[in-house]
């Protein structure tokens, strides 16, 4: 193939991937009711996570909070922001699909093998931090964040945008941290990466991973604390050991 046929054949992906992503975002404007219980779940205080922890921990002060809205079109903009990426998020598998078909005929056989395993294994992992965001961390840190007072005769109003902005960042921070056993494979795939020096520095990656826990959830709670650095550090633990059997290999 030319490159102009090669040109053509991205068009005709970028094209499909485009009605996809519409129509799975339309389908989900529809369902506005729908959408917005699973988006604006947390903020209610018998969210899933919260009758857990309440069992748990009677440390944790659980209180309803309350949305507002401050723009004339802040909540027509927000239905059709927060539609596209939940579509985008719903038709992604087809989209990596469709890319991976357009990739995969230059690569060689090990290549696609590999291809293969770290666009399937990345992509499980991006989820499993976007659920784990959704279900533990942005709870915890909307619940804090949102009853936190810097005076008593100070009250806090909280605005949607704020809300979904935060929410999304965390999605995607969360999602982003979870690549890291994907990642160390293919450093040491490329032979860039050892588990020695992962090892050797596992003292410092300690550090590291509270500090981003800390980041992530800003609370004084130990308790929250150490359960958001947990599965990093299990994620961490996770690439010492994927990197050992890839350097063996």
């Amino acid at each position: 193939m030319t490159f102009w046929d090669h040109l053509e054949e991205l068009r005709g992906c970028l094209l499909r991937i485009l009605i996809a992503v519409v129509a799975c975002a339309v389908a989900a404007f529809c369902c506005k009711d729908l959408l917005f219980s699973i988006i604006l779940a947390p903020k209610d205080g018998d969210f899933i996570t919260y009758r857990l922890f309440e069992r748990i921990s009677d440390k944790l002060a659980i209180s309803d909070i309350e949305l507002v809205n401050i723009n004339l079109a802040q909540q027509f903009l927000i239905h059709m922001k927060v539609a596209l990426w939940f579509g985008f998020l719903v038709v992604s598998p087809y989209v990596l699909y469709v890319l991976f078909h357009f990739v995969a005929p230059g690569l060689y056989t090990h290549e696609r093998r590999y291809a293969v395993g770290a666009v399937s294994s990345g992509y499980v992992m991006f989820i499993l931090g976007v659920l784990l965001n959704y279900f533990v961390i942005f709870p915890l840190t909307f619940q804090f964040l949102g009853t936190y007072q810097v005076r008593g005769d100070v009250s806090n109003v909280i605005s949607l945008e704020s809300y979904i902005s935060m929410m999304l960042m965390l999605c995607l921070v969360m999602g982003v941290v979870f690549e890291l056993p994907v990642v160390s494979w293919l450093l040491a795939k490329m032979g860039i990466l050892h588990a020695e020096q992962m090892c050797k520095y596992r003292r410092h990656a300690v550090v590291v991973i509270l500090i981003v826990a800390a980041v992530i959830t800003p609370t004084g709670d130990p308790f929250t604390l150490s359960l958001v650095a947990l599965p990093i550090y299990l994620l961490y633990e996770l690439s010492i050991f994927v990197v050992r059997k890839t350097n063996k290999q």
